[in-house]
């Protein structure tokens, strides 16, 4: 079993905001070459995550409404008291974006039948940015034969 690694790297929108990562890699299972086996999927970053879902602008809105409310960007919370943590005054806050990170999960593995992923009709994968807009990185491994 061989394994290759890529990284896709974009740039996010701002705020909640979902961008499909399907097409990038749909094209890079094709330049691997591998036929059967599975794909890891893992942002590189603690204020985004990894999901599977469908890519209906409506479902995003519904979604991107669920999770304000769930963690609001204004509501109090310890990790914003930059005054009081080792890190650069500029430090955002984004308490509530790491707290939806983890809630999201940062990663998926997806097997790959015949050189595609094998997923559902509707289903795509999804960077999902909760601290944008900023350069992401995403890495992406593909094993099999």
């Amino acid at each position: 079993m061989r394994c290759q690694t890529f990284l896709l790297t974009l740039e996010t929108g701002g705020g909640i905001a979902l961008h499909d990562l399907t097409p990038e890699i749909a094209a890079r299972l094709a330049e691997a070459g591998v036929r059967q086996g599975f794909a890891l999927v893992i942002s590189r970053h603690t204020t985004t995550a990894i999901v599977v879902n469908e890519n209906e602008p409506r479902l995003h809105a519904d979604l991107r409404a669920f999770l304000a409310r769930l963690a609001p960007p204004q509501a109090r919370y310890l990790h914003n008291d930059i005054h009081l943590r080792d890190c650069p005054p500029d430090e955002p806050e984004n308490a509530h974006a790491h707290i939806l990170a983890m809630l999201l999960g940062s990663s998926e593995a997806l097997p790959i039948e015949e050189g595609r992923l094998a997923m559902g009709r509707w289903q795509s994968v999804f960077l999902v940015e909760l601290d944008g807009p900023r350069q992401r990185t995403v890495t992406l491994q593909v094993w099999g034969e």
